[in-house]
This record gives C-alpha cells, structure tokens and sequence, in this order.
C-alpha cells in the first residue's frame, strides 16, 4: 500500500524531471524552467511526505530511530542541495552546469529511490499494517 503510493509519487517526480530536460534540450528554457520549478516542488514535497509523516511512523512502530530513516534523511539534504544547484545554474542561465548536476542529481535520486522502493517502503507497510492505509490517505491530504 505504502510501497506503491510512494513509487507512484517518484515515478511523477520523474516524469517532471524528463520534461524539464526535454525542454531544455529543445532550448525552450522558459518552458524548462516551469517543468523544473514544478519538479523541484514536487521532489522536495516527497521529502516532507516522508520525514513529517512515513519515517515519523515507521520510527514510532519499530524503535528504529537511526538506520534507514537517519541514511534516507542524510541523502535528502544532499539532493535538498543539488536542487538548489540547479535552480541557481538554471537561473544564471549555466544550462551545461544544469544538466552536469542534474546528471549527478538524477543518479543519487534513483539509488535512493531503490533503497526505498525494495527496503524501507516494504517495511514500513510490515511495521503500519493495517494502518498502512490511514497513513496512505493521511500522505493524500498533505498540502503540495
């Protein structure tokens, strides 16, 4: 339940990302800039979704407080800043610095993804059980 909300959610924030580099490509920077903006809220949403709410839970049912919600946070603030990165290099007009650390970006963000796709989401729907799906709809409500 928890697994697929949460990969439903990064294969959108994906699909921000692609649009964004698409246009960039194309040279269409105005229209690039919009699908990165809406990209980098997208992803840093995701973040909050889970550090207020997923790992907040899965900490409480587990006593695990370090391990993989302390390694996923530490990789949050790492990708917090190579968002920011681009957003300044898109903004200076340096669109190969963009793409550069969008590359960089994009790597650390699917192997982050994978951990949570193939360990921590499925614990987390172990740890929550039958109130996996509260915390689905609590996820929903979230303001974007």
């Amino acid at each position: 339940m928890i697994l697929e909300f949460m990969r439903d959610d990064h294969r959108a924030c994906d699909h921000l990302y692609a649009e964004a580099e698409t246009a960039l490509m194309a040279k269409e920077t105005k229209k690039g800039a919009e699908a990165f903006k809406q990209f980098s809220k997208a992803t840093l949403h995701h973040f909050d979704m889970e550090e207020k709410e997923l790992f907040l839970a899965f900490e409480k049912r587990t006593g695990m407080m370090g391990g993989p919600t302390q390694m996923m946070r530490y990789e949050h603030q790492q990708l917090r800043s190579l968002l920011e990165s681009m957003r300044l290099a898109l903004e200076e007009s340096r669109i190969n610095d963009f793409f550069g650390i969008g590359e960089s970006m994009m790597i650390m963000l699917q192997q982050h993804n994978m951990k949570e796709e193939q360990m921590l989401y499925p614990m987390t729907d172990r740890a929550l059980g039958g109130d996996a799906e509260l915390m689905v709809q609590t996820l929903r409500e979230m303001k974007r």
